[in-house]
């Protein structure tokens, strides 16, 4: 295989011109013939370049709206050449096929045309063709010609051009085969993701390709052994933790993105409501509070579970101010995400130079579609996103005894934060504030016990009269299929509960609430969490 390749004749079709002159310029210093397609001709031309038009090189006029142009033997033959095999050769020579050792493609806007909301024709004229035949056939034969498909890497081939006297090494041209096969992947992905989705109204298609790209490698995974790397989804996705930008501290790991990612899909529970604030420690939340200022719900956030908050991951519904930013940094904390953050907040936090600062803008919608997905032993599970919410006209009220209004705004707090706690999950809450949080028990039992145990702890921490589960709402993520579950909540002084229902032994647990004077709401709807 050969190392050095003279350039001596470049085939360019673009619809993405930027870097354009220096590239033609950096060509012709090196003496090579540029052949080029309609308005990209017309764009060398404009610039002064000398071009010859793919007609004059295929002896066949481009037709049909330009549909077909390079579409030709002369174009591919001179690609997909092998230089040293003597059959190739004779072959070129005898149909008049010259050698192309450079293209240059970027292909139509396809996914832009897509997500600008074009016409289904529209967007069908915007698949490429000949762009990626041309690509594939170029990156093939890497072994003779280099192909470029990125105009950031316009530089690297002319720095080489001019070290080498006006060729490409064979390092160079395996490295632009290897991103130029991963375009033409990802283009398709994402054109059979609109035929599938979007023209077919596919919910399940038999064959389901998607394509990310690295945004950046990090330090390790869940534990140091592990490596990883965050990818970004290529096409429409959410705003998130993983496009925001990281003001200060030190590099993220996958612990602190998974976590602040959980943080950040509670606090947007909330994105439309008071100020409230989230914090998150291995994924599930410690303390959540709603007040009337950022400050206040930190406080009463914190007091929730101090112990668990230490080296936790924090998350508002709204910008940060400098009262909140001071608040925050007199306890070690990992993370801190929130939607923006003045320039007095952002000075404090600077104090604390570990401390990982990500401002998001506008807070991602719980209430959007999606899919999640999980890798299992030889598959992958994909599945709906669960952006189930329960307005107070959803619930059903099983027990004697009604609910107050303050009952019913307690139950769909809790409701909205057990959503997003480990199952099993038990959430007690009084007044918007998180009063103890059962996460990730085998049984609903032992996580209304814990929960209920982190609340006495916390007013004995604080010299409370009592915990705040007395006179609480709590709430649990799944039915209760025994009793026992409700009976520890009664015993932490609960008032007010509220559960999916569905149990066979429904009657049983509405007894035992009826009994203990409780008030008891169906949502009819399960937030598993694993």
């Amino acid at each position: 295989m050969t190392d050095l390749v003279p350039v001596r004749r470049a085939l360019i079709s673009l619809s993405d011109k930027t870097g354009l002159e220096d590239l033609a310029a950096g060509l012709a210093k090196h003496g090579v013939e540029i052949v080029s397609t309609g308005g990209t001709a017309a764009k060398l031309r404009a610039l002064g370049a000398t071009v010859r038009d793919i007609s004059d090189l295929t002896g066949f006029p481009e037709m049909m709206d330009g549909r077909v142009k390079t579409l030709h033997p002369k174009v591919h033959g001179g690609l997909l050449a092998k230089r040293d095999n003597p059959e190739h050769a004779a072959a070129m020579e005898a149909h008049g096929i010259a050698l192309i050792d450079l293209v240059v493609v970027n292909l139509y806007p396809f996914l832009s045309t897509v997500m600008s909301g074009a016409d289904r024709d529209t967007v069908i004229e915007n698949i490429d063709i000949g762009g990626p035949s041309m690509v594939r056939s170029a990156a093939k034969n890497h072994a003779h010609v280099a192909c470029l498909t990125d105009p950031a890497d316009y530089a690297e081939l002319l720095a080489e051009l001019d070290a080498t006297g006006g060729a490409t090494k064979l390092e160079l041209r395996r490295k632009l085969a290897a991103k130029a096969f991963a375009l033409t992947a990802e283009y398709d992905s994402t054109i059979a993701q609109w035929f599938a989705f979007a023209d077919q109204g596919e919910r399940w298609p038999p064959s389901w390709t998607f394509s990310s790209r690295l945004k950046m490698p990090l330090r390790y995974g869940e534990n140091p052994h592990q490596s990883a790397a965050l990818y970004l989804p290529v096409g429409p996705a959410a705003r998130g933790v993983a496009q925001a930008s990281q003001v200060q501290g030190k590099e993220l790991s996958y612990n602190n993105l998974n976590d602040a990612n959980a943080a950040l899909e509670l606090a947007a529970e909330f994105r439309d409501g008071d100020p409230t604030v989230v914090i998150v420690k291995h994924a599930n939340p410690c303390g959540v509070a709603t007040r009337a200022s950022l400050t206040e719900a930190w406080r009463e956030a914190l007091a929730c579970d101090s112990v668990s908050a230490f080296g936790g991951i924090v998350a508002t519904n709204r910008p940060l101010d400098a009262a909140t930013a001071e608040a925050i940094a007199d306890i070690f904390t990992e993370v801190v995400v929130a939607p923006e953050a003045d320039e007095a907040a952002k000075a404090i936090f600077a104090r604390k130079k570990n401390l990982r600062l990500l401002l998001t803008g506008p807070l991602p919608d719980p209430a959007r579609g999606g899919t999640v997905m999980a890798l299992i032993a030889g598959g992958i599970l994909v599945q709906d996103r669960d952006n189930g919410q329960i307005a107070p006209d959803d619930l059903k009220v099983v027990t004697r005894r009604q609910p107050t209004e303050q009952e019913v705004r307690d139950c769909l707090f809790a409701w909205t934060v057990a959503k997003h706690v480990k199952s099993n999950a038990i959430v007690y809450a009084k007044d918007g504030v998180t009063a103890g949080i059962g996460a990730g028990q085998m049984n609903r039992r032992d996580s209304a016990r814990i929960a209920a145990a982190k609340a006495r702890e916390t007013a004995e921490t604080h010299g409370w009269p009592e915990p705040r589960t007395v006179g609480s709402a709590v709430a649990s993520d799944a039915f209760f299929p025994f009793a026992d579950g409700l009976l520890a909540a009664v015993e932490a002084g609960a008032t007010a509960v509220i559960q999916p229902g569905g149990s066979i032994r429904d009657d049983e647990v509405i007894a035992a609430a009826d009994e203990a004077g409780l008030a008891m709401l169906f949502t009819g709807m399960r937030h598993f969490r694993h």
